[in-house]
């Protein structure tokens, strides 16, 4: 890199090459996240609960 000044003028053109999502496609993509994380979470929350179950069991019988 010799010249830093062409580099930013090349910087810049990639810069107006790439295509931005408009508002209502980010909007759309955070609420597939949200509604991802929440389906994860409730997952998770009853895997934990059932497994919770198994081993109070597991605990009883081997008292």
């Amino acid at each position: 890199m010799k010249n830093p000044l062409k580099f930013l003028q090349e910087v810049k053109q990639e810069a107006f090459k790439v295509t931005w999502p408009t508002g209502k496609e980010t909007i759309q993509g955070s609420l597939m996240v949200v509604a991802m994380a929440i389906i994860a979470a409730v997952f998770f929350l009853f895997l934990d609960q059932i497994l919770k179950f198994f081993l109070d069991i597991v605990l009883k019988v081997s008292i």
